[in-house]
């Protein structure tokens, strides 16, 4: 359901909005007509309780806006009494409701047709808007059902021989007024609709202006109603519909009217020339005058059959007096052949006027041009500003600032398209769209992506799809529109048409560490895309694909594309591009990283060059800027790339580059995922969880929408590639997925509501620092209240710099604080190996590495492997850190448990604790030369670590 309204004119019954009900299975359609949106609640519950009386069924799901017409107490209590469930479109998303706004649209569309060819005036919108209503539930709408939503609703077929047009001349017998002997029987009036209570017409009465029902009814389906005169009458059809952002079809032009009182020897009678032209035939006139001036000459003597229309203040307010029809001036509008209608006014009621009139072709009125008025000032002299005082040209518009700021944003809209078309039908309506394509099929041609041939026999093609996509910056604007042409790779068949299809892409750790390494050899990152990358892989494989849809050869529509480079959309295509880097990049004396194969480096005397790869995303420095030059030359060489210059942001992450050092955030991130669960305008929380909080499965708890819960913690493990601070929170939310309650949800805000508090916070990696690595450990001894399982933490830094945190829940139950410290210190040591491989690909060695724990237990089993009852039946892969303390890998050193940063990753605190934990990861991080505020306005947000 939906309401429309205000209207810009009220209807004969005073009323201003309109309510529209459809019932979502057959589409049948009430319409309600309110004063205000104050009516709309009780007449909800009428409906309600009426249509359940029909139909025998319940109301069971009432969908609607966010409108406080629908979203307020009265019908809140109503609804919960009934058992019926609201649902609400979103704000701003109307295609949320689109049975309701579609239906709205159509009948305003068809109430505007029908008051135009019926030639009434916008009054009467109410009547034409429920007339509409009525004809289209007894026409077929839904196909797949095969019925009218009247035939669905009621069970019967329709009747519609009684169906007579909107506004048509008829007569009425009149049955109610008391009649003298001699007269009228019958009074002429106006079709305007069908009763809802009767089997009777309802007809608007020209003598006395009402609206009465009868079934003595006599149509004239052939008479042509005479427009009348006045702005109510031309005009207001642009007000009415401008209300709900409707397109005018028409350009009114003014024409002014002279009215020449001609003395005579009737004082009530004289003369008025009127230029006027039918709007039937004034297309097709091509007549010329030898007087330009020359005009029709309309006689006033009598009133005519049409529909007066009286004065504007009247007329606005009510449908007139029955005295103004006698002094109302009329515009006749004659049929070909027909003469010039001659009518008489009242000079006593005609002042000195100007009368516009609407005409959709100037060039064929045979007027004089000195007539014309333009209403709208379109220069810039008029009595206020002289035209001496006016600098530049005069005949041009104002500028003003405002419009200034709108051009430029609309800049690229000049040239690009804003919709996303999809289908291809669409796109090529659209020339952006098909410069877009044809771009794309050039880089095939280039890259001899394929050639045409046969399909052989026993062969079959894959399907090919265009995508659309609008490319925006960071403000939202369209600054490119991209078609990509992708390869239905879901009919490929394993063995036949692909076999391996891994290929490996950079961990987040990887790129922190990447960074970090930047940081403390004090270089800069740069950026490169490679265009269309995927097609620069060659494939083994007899791969046959469907022409491009829209571009198929018209010489040999029957054809198809054999594949000799890899699409987007096959399988093996990311596998294919990644050799086809590697192989280049190892050709070009670069060596591939031992643990991470999307590492590549050179050595250069003293100087080392970095690339780290993600599929077709690349950042590269060196401590030698040449070396970064030469690097650019040679993919350009090999590649089309695109150089984006200074690193600012990869793979969802912020990063700045000064001076000092080098600054990793998502606070766009955040601001959006606000923005999109609608927290927006939530109350900040110090902490992203409560110490008292104890979620549980809560089987008896209600349930919430599982696709938003998910996605809200996707949303939130995604942002924690550069906070850790909500790292344990969000784990401990995460476990809950498969069936969340309210509680869960209330769990999950509180941490979009800390976000809210500190969206600006993020990781500083200061220039220039020291490179000693090392790590933290701690664990919560069954923390988890159903499990009783306890949970790992761990962060590990280079330098002052925090690169790698975990937080996981240990896979079994540990029977002592010491058992759990010792496994999550073994989890630690397996990340710390990692690391210690990882920065051997760049020079670094990093052996011996202390580990921080604050359990002297758990250091005692991992130095002295003495046989214990209580430790022999700890698994044996948590042993892996003995042998990596014998090999002089690692080293546990005691911490005292206050000073542990992996505690900010085990559990929940109070305000005051976690604050503490905050300032602890500043003191490692913020270097003593960075201001708090360089990069945020908030205290709460002076970065460094968290």
């Amino acid at each position: 359901m939906d309401l429309f309204g205000p209207t810009s004119v009220k209807c004969l019954g005073r009323k201003s909005y309109c309510l529209v009900v459809t019932d979502d299975f057959s589409r049948y359609t009430w319409v309600f007509f309110l004063n205000t949106k104050d009516e709309t609640a009780e007449i909800l519950k009428s409906f309600i309780l009426r249509v359940e009386n029909e139909s025998d069924h319940h109301v069971k799901i009432i969908r609607s806006d966010q409108g406080t017409e629908f979203k307020n107490h009265v019908l809140n209590s109503f609804c919960e009494s009934k058992g019926i469930t609201r649902q609400f479109s979103a704000p701003r998303t109307p295609q949320q409701n689109g049975v309701a706004e579609r239906r709205n649209r159509t009948l305003i569309e068809a109430a505007r047709t029908m008051l135009s060819d019926a030639k009434l005036p916008i009054t009467f919108w109410a009547e034409a808007v429920n007339t509409a209503c009525y004809v289209q539930n007894r026409i077929l709408v839904v196909k797949s059902h095969g019925m009218t939503p009247y035939e669905i609703w009621h069970k019967r077929k329709p009747f519609i021989g009684f169906l007579k047009p909107f506004g048509c001349h008829c007569t009425i017998l009149n049955t109610k007024d008391y009649l003298a002997k001699f007269a009228e029987k019958s009074a002429e009036g106006y079709f305007v609709g069908y009763s809802s209570n009767a089997k009777a017409y309802r007809v608007y009465i020209k003598a006395s202006r009402v609206i009465e029902e009868s079934a003595n009814v006599q149509f004239n389906e052939h008479t042509l109603n005479k427009s009348g005169t006045g702005p109510d009458w031309l005009f207001d059809l642009d007000s009415f519909t401008s209300a709900f952002n409707l397109v005018k079809e028409y350009v009114p032009v003014s024409q002014s009217a002279t009215i020449d009182i001609s003395k005579g020897s009737r004082e009530d009678d004289f003369r008025v020339e009127l230029p006027i032209a039918s709007r039937q035939n004034l297309a097709e006139s091509t007549s010329t005058q030898n007087d330009v001036s020359q005009s029709e000459t309309i006689n006033t003597s009598q009133a005519g059959p049409s529909i007066e229309a009286a004065s504007n203040s009247q007329h606005q307010e009510e449908v007139g007096s029955p005295s103004a029809e006698e002094n109302s001036l009329e515009i006749t509008t004659p049929r070909e052949n027909q003469p010039t209608t001659v009518q008489t006014l009242n000079p006593r009621d005609l002042p000195e006027i100007q009368l516009e009139v609407v005409l959709p072709n100037l060039e064929s009125l045979n007027v004089d041009e000195s007539s014309q008025l333009d209403v709208i000032p379109r220069t810039r002299i008029h009595s206020t500003h002289p035209v001496e005082n006016i600098i530049g040209n005069v005949e041009e518009g104002v500028k003003t600032r405002s419009s200034m700021h709108e051009a430029n944003v609309c800049l690229f809209s000049c040239f690009l398209s804003q919709i996303e078309p999809k289908k291809v039908a669409e796109a090529l309506k659209d020339n952006s769209w098909v410069e877009a394509m044809q771009e794309e099929l050039l880089q095939f041609q280039r890259q001899g992506v394929w050639k045409t041939c046969p399909l052989p026999k026993g062969k079959y093609a894959i399907g090919t799809k265009w995508v659309f996509r609008n490319k925006k910056d960071d403000k939202g604007v369209v600054i490119k529109n991209k078609a990509r042409l992708v390869v239905q790779g879901y009919t490929q068949e394993e063995g036949i048409d692909y076999d391996e299809v891994f290929a490996p892409v950079a961990r987040i750790e990887a790129i922190r560490i990447f960074l970090a390494f930047a940081a403390a050899k004090d270089f800069k990152v740069f950026q490169m895309d490679v265009k269309s990358a995927f097609l620069y892989g060659k494939i083994d494989e007899e791969v046959y694909v469907c022409q491009p849809p829209g571009f198929e050869d018209p010489k040999f529509p029957d054809h198809v594309c054999k594949l000799d480079k890899a699409l987007y959309g096959l399988h093996q295509a990311p596998r294919k591009w990644y050799e086809t880097l590697s192989s280049f990049l190892l050709a070009n004396k670069f060596k591939r990283g031992t643990i991470d194969k999307t590492l590549f480096f050179k050595k250069s005397n003293q100087h080392i060059m970095l690339v780290q790869i993600y599929v077709d995303d690349i950042i590269f420095g060196s401590t030698n800027e040449s070396l970064c030059k030469e690097f650019e030359s040679l993919m350009k060489s090999k590649f089309e790339m695109s150089s984006m210059g200074e690193l600012t942001f990869f793979l969802g992450l912020q990063v700045k580059q000064t001076p000092t050092g080098i600054f990793i955030s998502q606070s766009k991130y955040v601001k959006d995922i606000l923005e999109r669960f609608k927290l927006s305008d939530c109350k900040a929380l110090g902490t992203p969880m409560s110490k008292t909080t104890s979620l549980s499965p809560d089987l008896e708890g209600e349930d919430v929408d599982q696709h938003q819960y998910r996605a809200m913690i996707g949303s939130l493990m995604y942002l924690t590639a550069s906070r850790p601070d909500i790292m344990f929170a969000t784990c401990v939310c995460a476990r809950f997925q498969a069936n969340p309650k309210v509680s869960h949800m209330l769990a999950v805000k509180r941490i979009f509501r800390y976000l809210k508090g500190a969206p600006s916070l993020g990781l500083w990696y200061p220039r220039n620092e020291d490179f000693q690595f090392m790590a933290y450990t701690d664990s919560d001894y069954g923390g988890c209240n159903i499990s009783k399982k306890s949970t790992s933490g761990g962060c590990q830094f280079l330098g002052s710099r925090i690169v790698s945190w975990q937080c996981k829940k240990q896979s079994c139950v540990s029977t002592s604080t010491a058992e759990a410290e010792y496994i999550a210190a073994s989890s630690c040591c397996a990340q710390v190996i990692w690391i210690q491989n990882q920065m051997k690909d760049y020079g670094v060695d990093l052996f011996n590495t202390p580990i921080q724990i604050d359990n002297s237990s758990a250091i005692s089993i991992t130095n002295n492997p003495v046989k214990h009852s209580k430790t022999k039946h700890i698994d044996i892969r948590y042993h892996f850190i003995r042998d990596c303390a014998e090999k002089k890998l690692i080293h546990l050193v005691k911490v005292d448990s206050e000073n542990n940063l992996a505690d900010l990753f085990t559990k929940a605190f109070d305000e005051g604790r976690f604050r503490l934990l905050k300032v602890l990861f500043r003191r490692k991080c913020l270097p003593k030369n960075i201001l708090p505020n360089e990069f945020s306005n908030t205290s709460e947000a002076v970065l460094p670590t968290v």
